[in-house]
């Protein structure tokens, strides 16, 4: 299981203050933003911050690189096997050695300070992540930097790009084994300051989680900015004043997401270990797909539920596919050779704590094969509802609820075997040559997601049924 900071961002608890929007960004998909011939600003003294929740990881032989100035190998900021690097020019690089930042379920508060006029040499580049310096790091090329006064090879005349490898040598855009995946959210770069995080962000007095504060007063120097993405039609607007806008490149209005730091939404498990392997988690976390000649396999969500009443929806480009729920046991052990599907035996055991409806019938699934419910057939968007409350859970299609089933009144929902734990996660089964879409509510690449639930939240072709919710920190703060 991976090991979290206690400072983990999953959503603040607290009330204050809020970040509405974020952006999805995906590799291979030439996403990415870009400034073509910015103007020189403070070489020696700057401040980069930015909340990042990763959809991809490992990558161990390329970088998924955050942010690079010029072109081959100048400044650049990026996740090389989950470790985060900071390359100061051509000659110096800054990697922390220690933690990896590999949790897939919660954002991730990074902070890099720089000011080469200081004495010690400690003090020239300070990374914090949430909140919390990070004195375990590796130099490549030295001291770091090593001369007093030197220059870095941010803030100068060249190309920069957002979200991927900038053009020439072997770090070409769109190589996809130089772009990141992930949600970006809260984008600053300071001319002229070396600030501390707390500038950006504070612990909240209550949960002691790492929270964002509001950076609209920061004096963000002539060549700063502040890209909060909250503009649908114009992403890369710079909102500290300075104009110091970026261009979009294959980032569309449909990229933009609510899964931000302050109201974290639930998405599929990186985390998941597949065998034998080939499967792909794309589109910010919500499709899964396993390719031809894999057998059956199952991605679970980043949230674990145990109480309250919970919405999310899910569609299938195949017959292919199952859609429900996992016990935490089968959650967190990596999918066999043999491969499963919710609501049936694996190849270890004859039965798995795991229920789901079937796509090619409706039929639901639970525990071992024993099915319930009516058939409907293939090709529709599915609706779920979860009730922990009272263990059941309701299907609807076309807007029509399964077995009649009535979620609002608790009547005609499946159960599970009370063997189960008393946790749960969203999860989905797809056969070789199938893909699953999931609909969380704070990111989805499907169309017509208007509707929200009754606090405000997510994003749905349905509307919720009456008392539930679709699965975001803000919510389970106040219902799970």
């Amino acid at each position: 299981m991976e090991v979290l900071q206690r400072t983990a961002n999953r959503g603040s608890v607290s009330t204050g203050y809020n970040i509405d929007n974020s952006v999805k960004l995906e590799d291979g998909n030439n996403e990415w933003f870009y400034r073509a011939s910015p103007t020189a600003g403070n070489r020696r003294t700057f401040t980069f911050s930015f909340w990042i929740k990763r959809t991809r990881l490992g990558n161990p032989t390329a970088s998924g690189t955050m942010y690079v100035a010029g072109q081959g190998q100048h400044g650049r900021m990026y996740f090389t096997s989950d470790y985060f690097g900071f390359r100061f020019d051509d000659g110096h690089d800054t990697r922390d050695i220690t933690t990896k930042h590999r949790d897939p379920a919660a954002w991730l508060h990074v902070v890099v300070a720089v000011d080469t006029n200081q004495s010690s040499s400690s003090n020239r580049v300070k990374i914090y992540f949430n909140g919390v310096q990070t004195t375990t790091i590796d130099h490549d090329g030295g001291s770091y930097p090593d001369i007093q006064d030197q220059a870095s090879g941010w803030f100068t005349t060249n190309y920069l790009t957002l979200g991927t490898a900038p053009f020439g040598g072997s770090y070409n855009v769109g190589d996809g084994d130089y772009d990141i995946s992930c949600y970006l959210a809260e984008f600053c770069a300071v001319d002229g300051q070396q600030l501390a995080p707390t500038d950006f962000g504070e612990f909240d007095s209550d949960s002691g989680i790492w929270k964002p504060i509001d950076v609209s007063g920061i004096n963000f120097g002539s060549e700063g900015y502040y890209l909060d993405f909250a503009d649908a039609s114009d992403l890369g607007d710079d909102e500290s004043g300075n104009g110091n806008d970026f261009t979009e490149n294959n980032i569309a209005a449909a990229d933009q997401a609510t899964d931000t730091p302050t109201n974290n939404f639930c998405i599929g498990n990186a985390l998941i270990n597949f065998a034998p392997g080939g499967q792909t988690l794309v589109r910010g976390g919500t499709k899964f797909s396993n390719p031809s000649g894999q057998n059956w396999q199952t991605i679970t969500g980043t949230f674990g539920l145990t109480s309250g009443k919970w919405y999310w929806e899910f569609e299938s480009d195949g017959t292919g596919a199952f859609v429900g729920i996992s016990d935490v046991q089968d959650s967190i052990i990596p999918q066999n050779t043999g491969g499963y599907f919710l609501g049936y035996g694996d190849d270890n055991s004859s039965t798995t704590k795991s229920l789901g409806m079937y796509s090619a019938n409706g039929v639901i699934y639970n525990d071992s094969g024993s099915a319930t419910g009516n058939s409907y057939g293939s090709g529709n968007r599915v609706g779920v509802a979860l009730d922990m409350d009272n263990r059941k859970i309701y299907f609807a299609v076309g807007d029509t609820w399964v077995n009649s089933g009535d979620p609002a009144n608790g009547t005609n929902g499946a159960t599970w075997n009370t063997s189960w734990s008393d946790t749960v996660f969203p999860a989905g089964s797809c056969a070789q040559n199938n893909s699953i879409f999931f609909v969380y509510g704070g990111f989805s690449s499907l169309s017509n997601i208007s509707n929200v639930d009754a606090n405000g939240y997510g994003g749905f072709y349905y509307t919720p049924p009456s008392g539930y919710y679709a699965l975001c920190t803000k919510n389970l703060a106040e219902y799970g």
